[in-house]
């Protein structure tokens, strides 16, 4: 694939994600898997490659990587093994751009999530391990002028919300009154901004979605500076 330029998703892939939510199951997926490579997989694997010198532009440190399998676009197939949901496969679609650094969908990275009722682009680390957890906890309390900065801009709060799991009572060490005691609380340091459905289908896409990194930049150069990863 050598083509850098994109116009855009076809409304096939919402049809057909919607329509693997009604039919989850092996047999309904067998028979349409050619839909699945031409509307869904082949299309996202563009959209990948046409953000790799943008993403390049906002930081050197993440991947665009444009693989069927192991790159930035996230497998269909569901892991079932632990869960109450059986359903075979995943009715939406996830790309991550992971810190070069990162194995798996915990690293610090950019995300856009396509699904027939909801789209949206976020940022951010999504259940950081412990180590990563406290190192993220001590900075924002050494540095919460940072984190303000990060988090507390006008376009920032313009696009996002800061999202995410949080622990209901304060983490050890940090005291309940403390100022910024609530995002100390959380588990997740993620921000997700909406992004319109119409949008999906235009060739500004990629001028979009890089616009609403950018806004978010500040955020993951503050994660991964806490963690110490290069930005």
């Amino acid at each position: 694939m050598t083509n850098t330029q994109f116009s855009g998703f076809h409304p096939l892939l919402l049809q057909f994600l919607d329509e693997l939510a009604s039919h989850n199951n092996r047999d309904w997926f067998n028979k349409h898997k050619s839909r699945y490579e031409s509307d869904l997989l082949e299309p996202a694997l563009g959209f990948i490659e046409a953000m790799q010198k943008p993403l390049a532009g906002i930081s050197p440190h993440f991947l665009a990587v444009p693989k069927r399998v192991g790159g930035s676009l996230m497998r269909i197939y569901r892991d079932t093994r632990f869960a109450k949901d059986k359903t075979p496969y995943k009715t939406n679609v996830g790309i991550q751009f992971r810190h070069e650094q990162g194995k798996d969908v915990h690293a610090p990275g950019f995300y856009v999530h396509i699904e027939p009722d909801q789209c949206f682009v976020g940022c951010g680390i999504w259940h950081p391990d412990s180590t990563a957890l406290a190192k993220i906890r001590k900075t924002i309390a050494k540095d919460p002028a940072g984190w303000k900065r990060a988090t507390r801009g006008k376009a920032f709060r313009r696009d996002f919300t800061l999202a995410g799991d949080a622990l209901k009572r304060p983490p050890q060490g940090y005291a309940a009154d403390h100022p910024l005691i609530d995002d100390l609380k959380r588990k997740d340091f993620i921000a997700v901004a909406p992004l319109e459905m119409d949008a999906l289908f235009e060739p500004g896409l990629v001028r979009d979605i890089t616009t609403k990194m950018r806004t978010c930049r500040p955020l993951v150069r503050y994660l991964c500076e806490s963690i110490h990863l290069p930005f």
